[in-house]
């Protein structure tokens, strides 16, 4: 999701930056959209990018039918914040018309306060609760015949997120956004998203996903990344279907660092990781601090590099290719990189 201040005088930099997004693998990017200054704004960057943009709407239908005259990919609402069912209506026959899907999208903090009631009471589970808001939502789109649509139900804890969208799946065929909401900082919200989306994802459940970090949006993108990943090892494991899930790109293995390190991986990971998971072929990077985790732990990467003392290791499939100083430790990757057809080029 988009997290910067949004102006109609840089809209230049913004394009730049979703560009940026994209080749790192961001397939969709949402918008959160208050206002109709900033509808304009959203619907002209949809006009000058390749990236599917979603518009994000609560409370003003005149806001979703504005973004509708524009190129958007899909409009986020909720029918019950939206208004009465005449601005509901007219918001739907414009998307049906422009061939524009919507979201509904379900919160945990933020239910109905009668089926809020139902969970105080122990009656529903909260994420049965969100699976009730979902259906009662989709039923009014249902009223007006509108069918181009995907749910998400989003909790903030672990147990009703994947509690909420196992049910769902279950009784719908309608297409899930996966998503731990309100996740946390980086390190928390990584894992508390692994943890729910990871499962998810490996029983063939959910066709989009957003991990919601207190952090860059990159960061954002470089987890979901991960999270397939890791989701398409699980379902091999357990004999469930991966190709969905398989992304290709840059594989990056590195080692954690300990008093043994000979090379700084820490800056040469934060210095190549973005460039690395923004190249398009497939490929296995290890990035060792020493020669214990080196050329012989990651013999299966198609590239390493490693550190031994006042040297830097540049290595393929195990094999020690050449040695350079630690100041030509950059250079020398790049090149190696280059002569395997992924340099910088690849990657721009």
């Amino acid at each position: 999701m988009w997290k910067e201040p949004l102006l109609a005088t840089e809209l230049g930099a913004a394009a730049s930056r979703i560009r940026g997004l994209e080749d790192l693998g961001c397939g969709l990017l949402r918008f959160a959209v208050p206002d109709l200054e900033t509808a304009e704004i959203v619907g002209r960057l949809a006009e000058t990018v390749a990236m599917p943009l979603v518009a994000d709407i609560h409370f003003n239908h005149l806001i979703a039918l504005r973004c509708l005259d524009f190129p958007v990919a899909k409009i986020r609402i909720n029918p019950g914040n939206i208004g009465d069912r005449a601005k509901v209506r007219s918001v739907l026959e414009k998307a049906a018309d422009k061939g524009v899907p919507l979201r509904i999208g379900v919160n945990s903090g933020s239910l109905p306060k009668d089926v809020e009631r139902k969970v105080a009471e122990g009656t529903l589970s909260r994420g049965e609760a969100m699976v009730e808001v979902a259906f009662r939502e989709l039923a009014f789109f249902d009223d007006f015949g509108f069918s181009d649509v995907l749910v998400s139900m989003k909790a903030t804890e672990i147990a009703d997120t994947v509690v909420a969208n196992r049910i769902f799946s279950e009784r719908s065929d309608v297409p899930l956004h996966l998503g731990v909401t309100e996740a946390g900082p980086l390190v928390a919200g990584i894992a508390r998203s692994s943890a729910a989306l990871s499962l998810l994802l490996s029983e063939g459940r959910g066709d989009t996903i957003r991990v919601s970090l207190s952090d860059g949006m990159e960061n954002e993108v470089a987890a979901a990344r991960e999270i397939l990943a890791a989701a398409a090892e699980l379902a091999l494991m357990s004999g469930g279907k991966a190709e969905r899930l398989k992304r290709g790109g840059v594989k990056v293995i590195s080692c954690p660092r300990c008093g043994r390190y000979g090379f700084d991986t820490h800056g040469f990971m934060e210095r190549w990781l973005p460039r690395l998971y923004a190249m398009k072929g497939e490929l296995t990077v290890a990035v060792m601090g020493c020669e214990v985790n080196g050329p012989g732990e990651a013999r299966h990467a198609d590239l390493g590099i490693a550190g031994t003392g006042d040297r830097v290791l540049i290595f393929r499939h195990g094999e020690i290719v050449r040695t350079v100083l630690p100041e030509d430790a950059d250079a020398a990757f790049a090149e190696a990189l280059a002569e395997m057809g992924n340099g910088p080029s690849s990657f721009g």
